[in-house]
């Protein structure tokens, strides 16, 4: 066992610290992600291209962050989370600023691949980070406060890069973007605390076949990667179709939607992450995949409607969307050893991206536009999603099967086994 299997605990307030920083890093990797949703109208607008060209550029994060995630699980392991972290998040903030300057698609895109690369990296590196540092009894409120940062970004950053487009241009909302970046860049230099997490005498071949020969690690990447697409097949289109076919007021009502969603889900995220630290994560990822299908069977069938409504099923979408995530991560993050942890999250996030990245590329596929502006095909959308989140309960259920620990609630959490002796003498 890794002299790091154990988490290195931190005094209340510094561990407190460290959460809220994480968050805010977290936070605009996921407003990278969203900011292009609102946009979409804009950016359709700007370079004159059609919604499978608009699926390209949300994709491209995904696939390039999965491509960057693959390459580190061969060397992550080697250098110190926190340095590491600096130096990828450094590297996404110049890439988020070339976004702002790009006055092409082709341009825009590249900028998106290699925000994708570094941004990816240094998200998994976020999660890993988690694991070195909380206990797995309170794990879970560790993965929901971060997971935060999805409200968060809706209620700050989409309404203010919509604003910010509107009065300025699309340009101005990655400015913003690439601003908040050097701002948490610099405290996370301060703040963030170093543990000595690189791996002596790292093999990246051997460490990379042991990460991805335990069966234990295979079902947690099933588990991320349906997490991954049963996500990013809704994502892209929502706000674009909440324009064109519900009806919506791009600057004055949209605006209010994310809102109010994002209200809702800042309410409910600790919420979830409480009851994943006191109940079986398993039943809790269960119950709310239900909700999840139900709230997306309506949402994608809707036509024009009031922002009341609107504002309902965006709450209900991002409650139930978001709520996902503190089970299943805490349950993928129990499922693997501190030595691995580096490796195994930059492979997991790289999955997770891939998948989403594929099924924005999936969705474009399905998704046209009439005479009068509406999309078409989004009620196909809703039935790809009911069928990912079916199939991520069964992965969840298959990794519960062979590592019944990553789901049992605080007074049963135990440290992950090692691997099996053939891995160990691999």
């Amino acid at each position: 066992m890794s002299r790091f299997s154990h988490p290195h605990e931190l005094p209340k307030s510094q561990e407190r610290t460290m959460l809220f920083v994480l968050g805010a890093i977290q936070f605009t990797h996921i407003l990278d992600f969203m900011i292009m949703m609102p946009l979409g109208a804009q950016l359709m607008q700007a370079f004159a291209i059609s919604p499978a060209k608009f699926s390209q550029l949300v994709a491209s994060y995904g696939i390039a962050a999965a491509i960057s995630g693959f390459a580190g699980g061969f060397i992550l392991d080697r250098f110190d989370r926190k340095r590491a972290l600096l130096v990828l998040y450094t590297g996404f903030g110049l890439a988020t600023l070339a976004c702002a300057f790009a006055p092409t698609f082709y341009l825009l895109l590249i900028a998106r691949l290699a925000a994708g690369a570094c941004g990816g990296l240094s998200s998994s590196l976020v999660t890993a980070m988690l694991g070195d540092f909380i206990p797995p009894a309170r794990r879970g409120r560790a993965m929901a406060f971060v997971a935060a940062a999805f409200p968060v970004a809706s209620i700050l950053g989409v309404p203010l890069g919509l604003v910010l487009a509107g009065k300025l241009g699309w340009h101005a909302a990655f400015f913003f973007l690439a601003a908040c970046a050097v701002v948490n860049g610099a405290i996370a230099s301060l703040a963030l605390p170093h543990l000595r997490t690189a791996v002596q005498n790292h093999e990246p071949w051997q460490q990379m076949k042991e990460i991805m020969s335990h069966r234990v690690h295979l079902r947690a990447f099933a588990l991320g990667t349906m997490v991954g697409l049963s996500g990013g097949i809704l994502v892209p289109f929502l706000a674009p179709s909440f324009i064109a076919n519900l009806g919506l007021n791009e600057q004055s009502e949209l605006p209010i939607v994310y809102i109010i969603g994002g209200l809702a889900t800042a309410i409910s995220t600790p919420i979830v992450g409480w009851l994943s630290d006191r109940m079986d994560r398993l039943r809790l990822l269960i119950y709310i995949s239900a909700g999840a299908i139900v709230v997306t069977l309506i949402i994608m069938q809707l036509g024009p409607s009031s922002v009341s409504l609107a504002s309902l099923m965006m709450a209900l979408f991002m409650v139930s969307m978001s709520g996902r995530y503190a089970p299943a991560m805490t349950m993928i993050t129990n499922a693997v050893e501190a030595r691995y942890r580096g490796g195994f999250m930059s492979i997991n996030s790289a999955l997770q991206l891939a998948a989403n990245a594929a099924a924005s590329m999936l969705a474009g596929w399905f998704i046209t536009r009439d005479s009068h502006g509406h999309f078409l095909g989004l009620p196909m959308l809703s039935y790809l999603a009911t069928g990912f989140l079916i199939l991520m309960v069964y992965c969840a259920m298959r990794l519960c099967a062979a590592a019944p620990h990553v789901a049992q609630h605080a007074r049963k959490d135990i440290a992950p086994p090692p691997p099996p002796p053939e891995i160990s003498a691999a």
